[in-house]
């Protein structure tokens, strides 16, 4: 079966087996961190361990029930039970456990008499027979139901391991059609038209008359965990193919022969034997989409010095404006004590220094590199390097200009001081530690690049950025306007309990949105996804500038040269900050999510 139509139903339920593990890494992220005994599954959403007869334990079992549900039709609004039909039916017919919106839908589940035993064939097995006799008024008006619903096409629906089984069938054009159901039979008219699955065998021929699907042949793909685990399995898939045979003799049945077929005008006695045949396949691994790309995943990016050096600043940058928000929400840094908030954000971001050389050596150290000297100094000095010579030349304009904004020699000397004496050793003593370690790959690295395929437009690193940046801005645009207007039109600015709200949801939408593109490129085969991680989410800083430049045409009557650079000099540090934290969200947000997926979801 390697048709696209069969392909995507496959890889649908292959899911059903990674996704209790990816659950497990997202109780890992929140701190839920165990052995895999410990994990935990969100209700509905275990699975089913099965296994042989002869190794059942508590932890699997080895007995397979089938269930049923209502019989519905593309021809017909009336959707009937199970039991309506004629049908071979439990004695005990046990049923899950109902809930309002089932029973609104009509989606009435009950057992059925098909059972199977894990990793046993069988072959033509009998269920029932159902006897009609024309003297028999009850059993002609269950016959004639029983044909009312085969020329309204109606369909069953059964479910194995709350999976529905699905009836794959061969089209005109190669490809396969597959459905969660499969009919009751077919009908040929009085004319000779085959209606619905008549078509699927040239035997349905004869006019009038109609064919019943007494006989399936199901095959169940599993998934083998390993032997360590006790050899536990779990289904994957669940398929049929229905068939149609006429049986003589109930006492020695087989799975060949004539099919059913039932005149439009019976005068007869008619017996009907109802069986079912049942395989159990082990599904091959293949890989595909994000699985393809395993081992190239981690191949260290071009330019990780910068990478690394952007990402220890990010997380200096992030906690400083966490912590400081988080005691302006409880009112440390009031409006009423002016400077509060600028002076709490330099103290931080001065004590912070050793988070952002410990990561930055360390994401350094994963990129397989050996210069963690100079890795240190441009952790220490790069980015506040760019906000010290920005703030120098605002300050000289400002001098030149008389204003009474202009920094004194002395403080400049003692802000230097500060950052060479307290964040630069500081910085050193985290990157020192940062070297010793890095962050593991939880699969090899391939010696030669895997080619990346052709992409399309909606794939392509740029259109991803641009889209990536869009929604985080989203969130904060409204609250960037009242901050703007208490940095540039002398509003005060009290509402710190909803920034800290909208910060929290801009990490959060950070967060989501990265990952969900970089899933995206990586089933497209595109590993190169570390720079593109950390842009992704960083593009939020653009958009912040492109607003900034409204704001200031649209909302300000500035005049004069040195206002006008003053402004977008300014405005060029908060931009830098916010690239560089929410870059870093992003990075690390999907970098978690790759180290899951690949490390959970084992890849051969």
């Amino acid at each position: 079966m390697s048709t696209c139509g069969f392909r995507v139903g496959t890889n649908l339920w292959r899911l059903r087996s990674a996704l209790p593990r990816l659950l497990l890494g997202l109780g890992l992220l929140v701190g839920l961190q165990g052995p895999p005994c410990a994990a935990f599954y969100l209700p509905g959403l275990a699975p089913v361990n099965f296994c042989e007869a002869d190794r059942e334990t508590a932890a699997c079992k080895s007995s397979i029930a089938l269930f049923v549900n209502r019989l519905d039709s593309v021809e017909s609004v009336l959707p009937y039970e199970y039991n309506t039909f004629d049908f071979c039916q439990d004695s005990e017919k046990k049923s899950p456990s109902e809930n309002l919106g089932q029973v609104l839908f009509g989606e009435q589940i009950t057992s059925s008499p098909y059972q199977f035993s894990f990793n046993k064939t069988e072959t033509c097995v009998k269920v029932c027979v159902k006897s009609y006799d024309i003297a028999n008024e009850d059993q002609m008006k269950k016959l004639a139901f029983l044909k009312k619903g085969i020329e309204l096409s109606y369909q069953h629906h059964w479910i194995i391991d709350n999976m529905p089984v699905i009836w794959c069938r061969d089209m005109e054009d190669g490809q396969k059609y597959c459905t969660p159901g499969f009919p009751i039979g077919c009908f040929i008219t009085e004319g000779g038209l085959s209606k619905d699955a008549c078509v699927i065998n040239s035997e349905f021929k004869k006019n009038n008359s109609f064919y019943l699907f007494n006989h399936v042949d199901i095959t169940l793909t599993y998934h083998r965990e390993s032997e360590r685990n006790g050899g536990i399995a779990r289904l994957v898939t669940a398929r049929l193919d229905p068939k149609s045979y006429n049986r003589s003799d109930e006492n020695h049945i087989t799975c060949d022969g004539p099919p059913m077929e039932i005149p439009g005008e019976y005068t007869d006695k008619l017996n009907i034997t109802y069986t079912y045949s049942v395989k159990f396949e082990e599904e091959a691994q293949d890989e595909f989409g994000w699985k393809l790309v395993h081992g190239d995943v981690f191949r260290p990016p071009r330019y990780g010095m910068l990478l690394s050096v952007f990402l220890g600043q990010g997380i200096q940058v992030l906690i400083m404006t966490f912590i400081t928000l988080f005691l302006a929400c409880l009112g440390f840094l009031s409006a009423s004590k002016r400077g509060a908030l600028m002076t709490c954000a330099i103290v931080l971001w001065v004590l912070l220094g050793t988070p952002a050389g410990y990561v930055s050596a360390k994401m350094y150290k994963t990129f397989k590199g050996v210069n963690w000297n100079t890795n240190f100094l441009l952790t220490a000095l790069l980015c506040p390097g760019i906000v010290v010579i920005d703030l120098f030349t605002m300050n000289i304009i400002l001098w030149v200009e008389g204003s009474s904004a202009a920094i004194s020699f002395g403080t400049l000397i003692s802000i230097l001081a500060v950052w060479f004496g307290i964040s630069v050793p500081l910085t050193f003593f985290g990157a020192y530690f940062g070297s010793k370690k890095k962050f593991g790959s939880p699969v090899h690295i391939n010696q030669i690049p895997r080619h990346v395929p052709l992409q399309t437009f909606s794939t392509k690193t740029l259109f991803g950025i641009i889209l990536g940046g869009i929604l985080p801005f989203g969130c904060i645009f409204i609250q960037l306007f009242f901050i703007l207007n208490s940095i540039w039109s002398h509003q005060i600015y009290f509402m710190f309990g909803f920034l800290f709200l909208v910060f929290i949801i801009l990490l959060i939408t950070c967060s989501e949105a990265t990952v969900l593109l970089c899933y995206f490129h990586l089933c497209a085969e595109d590993y190169h996804w570390w720079w593109r991680a950390f842009f992704t989410s960083s593009f939020t800083a653009v958009y912040f500038f492109m607003y900034a430049i409204y704001y200031f045409f649209t909302k300000l009557q500035i005049t004069g040269m040195a206002s006008t650079v003053l402004y977008f000099g300014y405005t060029m540090i908060m931009v830098l900050i916010f690239f560089l934290f929410t870059g870093t969200i992003g990075f690390f947000s999907c970098f978690w999510f790759v180290t899951k997926i690949y490390s959970v979801v084992k890849v051969d």
